[in-house]
């Protein structure tokens, strides 16, 4: 376990925070905010250990960087801005096509992710 310095209640402040998912340099940039010597090794030191602890949730997405959002939160899904590569939260599901599975098909989970323009590049 991480010790509580000020490093990381500055990361820990970040995602408590944060309105959407993370990449490791945008909680770097966020947790300079708080502690302007913080370095990307110390972030990636912190991400691992709150990953370890439960604290947060990595979001997969193909062929992107992971990002990092706390854990806990209701079942939601993805979008991803192609031209900047932020990741939103979509709240909620919409999902209920089990009528086209396979017959007999047990549904486990699944993931949605919206691929467009957030509304800053959309306007560039």
């Amino acid at each position: 376990m991480q010790r509580k310095t000020k490093q990381r209640e500055a990361i820990t402040a970040v995602f408590e925070n944060a309105d959407r998912p993370l990449r490791p340099d945008e909680v770097l940039d966020r947790a300079r905010r708080y502690v302007s010597t913080i370095s990307i090794a110390t972030v990636y030191r912190a991400l691992q250990d709150m990953l370890d602890q439960s604290e947060i949730d990595t979001v997969a997405i193909p062929n992107h960087p992971p990002c990092y959002e706390q854990s806990g939160l209701k079942h939601h899904h993805h979008c991803i801005c192609t031209a900047c590569g932020r990741v939103f939260e979509v709240p909620g599901c919409s999902y209920n096509n089990d009528a086209r599975l396979p017959s007999g098909f047990a549904v486990e989970g699944h993931e949605v992710i919206v691929y467009g323009n957030c509304r800053e590049c959309a306007n560039c």
